[in-house]
C-alpha cells in the first residue's frame, strides 16, 4: 500500500490530514500516476445545446478536428437534458499540456472556426469550458485499476493500492496542493459579454471541478437490478438537487450525463456527474452532511452489503482545484442556466437559442 500523493510531489505538511491513526482502508482503491514531464493538463468541454436530438451531430465540426495534429490524447462523448429541456451534447477532451492544446486550436483551424461570426448564426447554442489544472491540483480515485476513465488515459500507469480513501476528507488528503494550502475560494466568477450572442465567464480562484463516474457495464442479474432500481434513482435525485438548488450550498453547475458510444451515439451503461463548486470545502460539505448525498451513501452501502462487498460496478472520479487564470468559459447563444452562466446575471436568454 502506498500514499496517493507520489513521492516527487510530497512536501512537508502545513495543513493537517484526516487519515485516522493506524488506518487500514476497508476495500482497495487506486489512483493515477503521471510522467514527471506532465506538469499541467487540459480538460476541455465542448458543448452543443439544442432542442433537437440531431444537435449531437453538430459536435462533428469539433470532434473531426481531434484526429488532426496535436489533437487530444483522449476524448469522451456524453449527453444530458437540462432543467429547461435542452439537450446538451458534450465532447470531453484531454491534452497532456497547454502548449499542445494551443497548437491544436491553431493548426486544426478550430480557433478561426470558433471565433467566426457564423457560430453566432447557428440553429443551436455552443459552449467551451476549459480548465488547465496543475498536476499538483488534481486527484483521482478508481475502484478498479484495469479500466481507465477520463484523465487516467493520459497517465503513465495506475498506482498500487492507496491508503487515503474510504473516510471523510480523503479527497483533500490525496491532493498534493492541499499539503500546504487550505484551497479556499478567494474570488467570484464574473460574466462579461463580447456581443449579444457571446458571453465569457471569468474564473474564480480555487474553483473545484469534479467528474464522478459510474460504470455498470459488467453487472449482471441481482447486482444490475439493485443498481438500476435502487441506487441510481437516489443518485439521480442528488444530481438534480445540485442542478436545481446547488447554488445554495456552493455548487455552481451540475450536469448528470450519460456516456455515448462515439461512432453511433448509442447510450452506454455509464454515467457521470460533472459539477463545479466554489471550492473544495463546498464539495466536502455537501458530500459529508447534505441529506441528498447522505442518502446516496446509505443506499450504496446497502447495495454492497447485499452483495457481500463483491461488486462489478466500477466507480471513479477526478477532482481538480484550479486558479482563476487557468479557466476559460465561453457560451454562444446559450440559455442563462447553462454551465457557469447560472452563477451570475447574463444577457443570454432561452429565446437566443435558435
Amino acid at each position: 500500500m502506498e500514499s496517493a500523493i507520489p513521492h516527487p510531489l510530497q512536501e512537508e505538511r502545513k495543513t493537517p490530514v484526516s487519515t485516522p491513526a493506524a488506518y487500514t482502508p476497508p476495500f482497495p482503491a487506486w489512483t493515477t500516476r503521471f510522467s514527471p514531464l506532465v506538469e499541467r493538463v487540459v480538460m476541455a468541454y465542448f458543448g452543443v445545446q439544442s432542442t433537437q436530438t440531431e444537435g449531437e451531430r453538430a459536435l462533428d465540426a469539433i470532434t473531426a478536428r481531434f484526429s488532426t495534429a496535436h489533437g487530444p490524447s483522449h476524448w469522451d462523448l456524453a449527453t444530458y437534458r437540462d432543467e429547461l429541456g435542452f439537450i446538451n451534447d458534450i465532447a470531453i477532451a484531454y491534452w497532456a499540456s497547454a502548449e499542445t492544446f494551443s497548437l491544436w486550436k491553431t493548426e486544426s483551424d478550430f480557433q478561426e472556426w470558433w471565433q467566426s461570426v457564423d457560430r453566432e448564426q447557428e440553429e443551436y447554442g455552443l459552449f467551451m469550458e476549459v480548465v488547465t489544472p496543475d498536476i499538483r491540483g488534481m486527484e483521482t480515485i478508481f475502484s478498479d485499476h484495469h479500466h481507465p476513465e477520463g484523465i487516467a488515459h493520459l497517465a503513465r500507469k495506475m498506482s498500487d493500492e492507496i491508503q487515503e480513501h474510504g473516510y471523510w476528507g480523503s479527497a483533500r488528503d490525496r491532493l498534493p496542493l492541499a499539503q500546504t494550502s487550505p484551497l479556499n475560494a478567494h474570488s467570484e466568477l464574473r460574466i462579461s459579454s463580447i456581443n449579444a450572442a457571446r458571453q465569457i465567464v471569468h474564473g474564480s480562484d480555487n474553483l473545484c471541478l469534479i467528474r464522478s463516474g459510474q460504470d455498470w457495464s459488467d453487472t449482471l442479474n441481482e447486482e444490475r437490478t439493485l443498481y438500476v432500481e435502487d441506487v441510481e434513482p437516489i443518485l439521480n435525485t442528488g444530481m438534480r438537487f445540485l442542478r436545481d438548488d446547488g447554488l445554495t450550498i456552493g455548487c455552481l453547475s451540475c450536469r448528470y450525463m450519460q456516456v455515448l458510444e462515439r461512432d453511433d451515439r448509442a447510450l452506454l451503461p455509464k454515467t457521470f456527474g460533472l459539477a463545479h463548486f466554489t471550492d473544495l470545502q463546498a464539495l466536502e460539505l455537501w458530500s459529508k452532511s447534505h441529506p441528498t448525498h447522505v442518502a446516496i451513501f446509505k443506499e450504496f452501502m446497502k447495495y454492497v452489503k447485499a452483495l457481500n462487498f463483491d461488486i462489478t460496478l466500477r466507480l471513479w472520479h477526478e477532482i481538480s482545484v484550479i486558479p482563476a487564470q487557468s479557466q476559460y468559459f465561453e457560451y454562444i447563444n446559450c440559455h442563462p442556466n447553462t454551465g457557469l452562466l447560472k452563477k451570475g446575471k447574463s444577457s443570454c436568454n432561452t429565446d437566443s437559442v435558435r
